[in-house]
């Protein structure tokens, strides 16, 4: 298989149909490689073993170069559908020769930087989106952590913007790719060079201490008279056990970024107003340490000069990356301005003569702001010196008109203008007498139907006296009321002390007759309620006259989800039964509740 399949230049194809070879085919080929020498034992050509290492040195060969020494795996004129990637294809070739160093009796030969530029590759991805490439980062470093070729140490820095006004120390972790400590070493501080690396002349070479507790190495930079700005820090890493350093890749000389940080000096600052021909000038002292502002005066025919030292920590002269000066008109428009650098001191002259069409011809205040800001400088700062008044000539027809002024846009998240708005005034309402006779009259019909009732002998004999039962009581009759307006038969239903079994029974066969020959509107009977729920509680009023030491009522669940109700309910089943058995209970204690009909929903 491996005479079949694989190339001169390490790489696999993946069958012999294949037209082209992969470097990922390469590393599941070295890995099922691994799984048959492991399998073969003792018996396997070790000559073929050194077939097989020659093509991972060519393979190793192929391997692609970051500039900061990251190195990676990727795949060279192969089939689209057959492309993984660098991560993918990298994680090939880690496990495949992780896979068969293992179970190689001589240690392959792999230099310690590819080793280590390959676990720089996948700390430096941070976190996948895609869990497959997850686990190809993963099971990669796991294959670093503990291969027999060479185990990876990684050197960082756990803070790379160190202090200078803090004394900050230097400090270094060497780990594994994992974290795990490393075994015994020295780290050494070869060079600091510059951004445009330039060594540090006056940068001897320093070995870290070495702190056990914390595991860190570290060192004094305050000593170093190392100036504030970015450097490039060049380490070394070597082992205190000779016998180790076969085991291990360190990488040589490794080189970190480092942001050194201090407070900049802001030295002779001063504003000036002169005339044109500089025979006077009127000179201002510029203190930050104090909240004092300046207040100018100028006419088109004068200069305003602003000038300034800034210095670093070892007095050095100090170039920021941002150093502005603002003018902003009172109707806000603004004008910026780069201050110069002459004999190691910025300044900027303004010549408002030549200005007056950059200015619009605006005359008027103008606030002066100074903006000085560095990556490296801790008091970076935005400096409101004053203000100048400044009498500039009238604009001519022709002049350019100052520009309109953006809108802020979140203006529009502030407070609104206030809505003022009057509510109508209340009618006036009628006297309180005239609206108790309105009551009174209201109130007639019913005081009179219910004289009607007396008059034509309705029995109230049976009607409870209690609250309770009476409010039921209502209930039952009004809704009888309602659903039937056959006056004959709700007279008889609501007769109690004459209403029998062989009556209800005719009435019930009338009903059942109408309905067989569809006259159920034509003789007034209801629509809107079951005729089992009219009889069964006539019947239930039947049954109370006639037991009296019995509490009897009539109780409806509900429209309850059943198959009766082609489950088309309101309430469950357990929810139709809470109400009957909630009321059973609760008519224990009396007899006094009879004669109700109760439609229970809940």
């Amino acid at each position: 298989m491996e005479q079949a399949l694989s190339q001169s230049d390490g790489t696999w194809r993946y069958d012999t149909n294949s037209p082209g070879s992969s470097t990922f085919a390469a590393g599941i080929a070295l890995e099922a490689l691994a799984s048959v020498v492991s399998l073969a034992g003792s018996d396997i050509d070790q000559s073929k073993i050194a077939v097989v290492k020659k093509d991972i040195n060519k393979l190793f060969d192929r391997i692609k170069r970051y500039n900061d020494g990251t190195l990676y795996f990727d795949e060279k004129n192969v089939d689209p559908d057959q492309y993984k990637g660098p991560l993918g294809t990298s994680a090939s070739v880690v496990s495949g020769v992780s896979a068969f160093a293992a179970v190689s009796s001589e240690k392959l030969n792999i230099g310690g930087e590819k080793i280590l530029g390959l676990a720089k590759f996948f700390l430096s991805i941070g976190v996948p989106g895609v869990t497959k490439d997850f686990f190809y980062q993963i099971n990669s470093l796991a294959s670093l952590e503990n291969n027999r070729v060479s185990v990876p140490l990684i050197l960082s820095l756990p803070a790379t913007v160190l202090s200078l006004t803090s004394k900050d120390q230097l400090k270094v972790e060497v780990t594994t790719v994992f974290g795990s400590p490393a075994p015994p070493l020295t780290v050494s501080l070869l060079k600091v060079l510059t951004p445009d690396s330039k060594e540090v002349t006056s940068f001897e070479k320093k070995e870290l201490e070495y702190d056990p507790e914390n595991r860190i190495h570290f060192l004094d930079i305050s000593p170093l008279k190392i100036d504030v700005g970015k450097y490039s820090l060049i380490f070394e890493v070597s082992m205190n056990d000779p016998e180790l350093a076969e085991n291990y890749a360190t990488g040589g000389q490794i080189s970190v970024t480092t942001f050194l940080t201090g407070n900049i000096k802001i030295d002779k600052a001063e504003i000036a107003i002169s005339d044109s021909d500089a025979s006077s000038e009127s000179v201002k002292k510029l203190d930050l340490s104090k909240d004092s502002m300046v207040s100018l005066s100028a006419n088109h025919l004068q200069k305003m000069r602003l000038s300034l030292q800034l210095k670093t920590p070892l007095g050095k002269s100090f170039k920021p990356h941002q150093l502005i000066v603002k003018l902003q008109h009172e109707s806000k428009v603004e004008h910026l301005f780069v201050p110069g650098m002459s004999s190691k001191q910025y300044k900027l002259v303004l010549n408002f003569l030549g200005l007056v069409e950059k200015f619009y011809y605006l005359s008027g205040r103008y606030n002066i702001e100074l903006a000085i800001g560095d990556a490296v400088m801790e008091n970076s700062l935005l400096w409101s010196l004053g203000s100048i008044e400044l009498d500039l000539p009238e604009a001519p027809e022709k002049a350019p008109k100052s520009p309109a002024q953006p809108v802020d846009p979140l203006s529009r998240f502030g407070p609104k203008e206030e809505i003022s708005h009057i509510f109508r005034a209340p009618e006036k309402r009628p006297p309180q007498k005239l609206s108790l006779i309105f009551t009174g009259l209201t109130l007639l019909p019913l005081l009179a139907f219910l004289i009607g009732l007396l008059r034509i002998g309705v029995n109230f004999k049976g009607f409870p006296s209690s609250a309770v039962p009476a409010s039921f009581a209502v209930l039952f009759h009004g809704g009888i009321g309602a659903f039937i307006p056959n006056e004959a038969i709700k007279s008889e239903l609501r007769d109690a002390d004459n209403l029998t079994e062989e009556r209800l029974d005719e009435i019930v066969c009338s009903f059942l007759n109408d309905f067989k020959t569809d006259n159920v509107k034509g003789n007034t009977w209801p629509t809107d309620i079951s005729a089992y729920t009219v009889s069964i509680s006539a019947y239930t009023r039947i049954l109370a006259r006639k037991h009296t030491d019995l509490c009897i009522n009539c109780v409806n669940p509900g429209y309850v989800v059943t198959d009766i109700t082609w489950n088309t309910g309101q309430c469950t089943v357990e929810e139709g039964a809470k109400g009957p058995v909630m009321l059973a209970l609760a008519l224990l204690a009396s007899t006094t509740i009879k004669l109700n009909y109760h439609h229970l929903s809940d």
